[in-house]
């Protein structure tokens, strides 16, 4: 065979449908949102085969690590059917910092594993610079991740995201610790779903026969961007918090709702008491109620309702947050019992 003929009929990567070359453009486009989220500890700089990462340089003394991973869900095809990519990055930040910090735990680094069919590189930049937003809100380093192009894969214009953090605490400082009976709980508000439940939204969305450019009837701004707003992250009042004392438990209220995240912090002899005329339902819930006759019960096992994080605090000790709600008492009795009603 002549060197003509091998030309031919030779195949690259690219024809298979990857493209090095876009990969490596992302790579440069992205650097300096990485560079941006630089902390003690780390530079941020990206290229290497891994993450470096100097715990010494953080002054800790005797450090228990703490790794968290999450995604996005099916939020992402919000973002995606929508073409607002600019805030799934902060979401996929909050899902895995938050849980870091309920650990008690400082969040250091994060890394990011971005999956598409074939790779855009504007609409991944628009990921990840909200991804270094998120980082540096959270207080960590972006220090690394992997972006894969995988044909075949995933539908045309679909991609989607994992996330990596790790913190660390002191090790007599791991949380949930001595709650107890009397316990104060406070409730801090959520920024509406944040990540969860969106399979039933979306689904809610379809039957209402709105699209993602209609106007929200339960805010001043579309549907896609309403229900593309960033889930919040607790980690700096939290750790603010952490210092002051008298925090004995954390609660990340995700997926399951209070239903089934409070009680995840307790053993079998204790429990919750939660008063639900104390919380402001943001509006977006009474639209998702309404528009599928959600049950309060189911309400209250799907979403957040308004309140994204709970903290478990000494009654007398209880410490305080410019936004946070008396929500109750931890009781002696297992489970979530819950008092008035939901404000739909």
């Amino acid at each position: 065979m002549t060197g003509q003929q091998q030309d031919q009929n030779s195949i690259s990567y690219k024809d298979a449908g990857v493209d090095i070359d876009a990969g490596n453009a992302l790579v440069d486009a992205i650097k300096p949102l990485a560079k941006a989220t630089a902390r003690i500890g780390a530079n941020s700089e990206l290229g290497g085969f891994g993450g470096l990462f100097d715990l010494k340089a953080c002054g800790f003394d005797d450090p228990v690590l703490v790794a968290a991973n999450d995604g996005v869900g099916t939020k992402l095809k919000v973002a995606i059917e929508s073409g607002m990519h600019a805030t799934v990055g902060i979401d996929l930040v909050a899902m895995s910092v938050n849980d870091l910090v309920v650990q008690g735990a400082e969040p250091l680094f994060f890394l990011d594993y971005f999956a598409s069919g074939k790779l855009d590189i504007a609409t991944a930049r628009d990921v990840v610079a909200g991804i270094a937003d998120g980082c540096i809100d959270a207080g960590c380093a972006l220090i690394g991740g992997e972006t894969a192009e995988m044909p075949g894969m995933y539908a045309d214009g679909d991609y989607d995201l994992a996330g990596f953090a790790v913190g660390a605490v002191e090790r007599g400082r791991v949380l949930p610790s001595g709650v107890k009976k009397g316990d104060v709980i406070l409730g801090l508000p959520s920024s509406g779903p944040h990540s969860n439940g969106y399979s039933l939204i979306r689904k809610l969305v379809e039957l209402s026969g709105m699209s993602w450019d209609d106007k929200a009837p339960f805010a001043d701004m579309t549907m896609g961007q309403a229900l593309l707003t960033p889930t919040r992250i607790y980690v700096k009042p939290v750790l603010a918090a952490l210092k002051a004392g008298g925090i004995n438990g954390l609660v990340h209220i995700t997926g399951g709702g209070f239903t089934e995240n409070l009680p995840r912090v307790v053993g079998d002899d204790l429990g919750f008491e939660i008063n639900l005329d104390a919380i402001e339902v943001p509006p977006v819930f009474g639209w998702l109620a309404k528009t599928g006759n959600i049950a309060e019960s189911e309400m209250l096992k799907t979403f957040n309702c308004g309140i994204g994080m709970c903290v478990i605090a000494d009654l007398e000790h209880a410490v305080a947050f410019d936004d946070a709600v008396e929500l109750g008492r931890i009781t002696g009795e297992a489970g979530v019992k819950y008092t008035g009603g939901l404000k739909l």
